[in-house]
């Protein structure tokens, strides 16, 4: 049988097992902790979010993801992996009400990935450039095979923490060995500049209220100030300043629709010293002031 008609079936087969295990619209947690599971019924507008390491895949429908000026379309012919921590924008663009957008989302797990390595070997010399952490990929019949697998064993809830770790283990094989698996392998070796822009993007999330100067985080992962910007905007799109100031209006977005603080108590909150400053990037992230984008979320939710 030809590999494209084994996709289309194991797509069709996904796509079933995935509406019957969502009854609703929404995000589904699940008994495999890093699996969620996404319903949708109708497109969606462009919503920030924090991607942290993952594998997403869509069962049915079409989405859309932007990372800084770049945007990423894909739908059950292709995957995308965040092989870091970035802050992004994503939307469905195809779901109807008797075709909902169906997709999972896998927590990639970069000691998984680090164990993979030792055991199987690298998977051949990296490239030396710096690698986008975003990135789309061809999905193939095997990698969906063992997707299937995995989403089918949460019908059977005594085999999940037996059998589980065994196909999580094999899907992220499948990851390493694909065409973009170095994407992978470079934040997982060991005090490679990969790991080290790795480890700088996960500083920036502990510590983005705090002022940022660049000779501090470089000192901090072991890299020079220009190695530091360079690698990090080539990995995240953004300098590390634009990545801090996203993460922090994010967080100031959050705070005020979650928590109920009123923009000025969220935007020193998260690091700013100046509302007027706070103000004029919220509303150029999110396309409005914070009181005008916050009563059009809470119309939405």
């Amino acid at each position: 049988m030809p590999d494209s008609t084994m996709v289309e079936q194991r797509q069709a087969e996904l796509a079933e097992l995935v509406q019957r295990l969502t009854p609703g619209e929404g995000m589904h947690m699940t008994s495999i902790a890093s699996l969620q599971l996404i319903r949708t019924n109708q497109p969606t507008l462009p919503m920030p979010v924090i991607y942290t390491p993952c594998l997403c895949i869509i069962a049915q429908g079409r989405k859309e993801v932007r990372l800084a000026e770049e945007r990423y379309t894909y739908d059950p012919l292709n995957y995308l992996v965040a092989s870091v921590t970035l802050p992004v924008s994503g939307h469905v663009i195809e779901a109807t009400p008797e075709k909902p957008y169906l997709s999972l989302k896998l927590d990639i797990e970069p000691t998984m990935i680090a164990s993979l390595i030792a055991d199987a070997g690298p998977i051949g010399v990296p490239n030396p450039s710096p690698a986008r952490g975003l990135f789309l990929d061809t999905i193939d019949a095997s990698l969906l095979d063992a997707v299937i697998r995995l989403t089918r064993l949460l019908e059977s809830p005594r085999d999940v923490a037996m059998l589980a770790p065994l196909v999580l283990r094999e899907i992220f094989y499948r990851l390493l060995h694909s065409p973009q698996g170095r994407h992978l392998h470079e934040i997982a070796v060991a005090d490679s500049q990969g790991q080290r822009i790795a480890r700088a993007i996960e500083w920036l999330n502990q510590h983005f209220d705090q002022p940022l100067r660049i000779e501090n985080l470089a000192r901090e992962v072991n890299l020079s100030p220009s190695t530091l910007h360079h690698r990090f905007k080539a990995v995240t799109a953004l300098s590390p300043l634009q990545y801090q100031k996203q993460l922090r209006l994010q967080e100031a977005r959050r705070l005020m629709l979650c928590e109920g603080l009123e923009a000025a108590s969220a935007s020193y909150r998260v690091g700013y010293e100046s509302p007027s400053q706070f103000s004029r990037e919220y509303s150029r992230l999110f396309g409005a002031p914070p009181l005008r984008d916050l009563g059009r979320l809470r119309k939405i939710v």
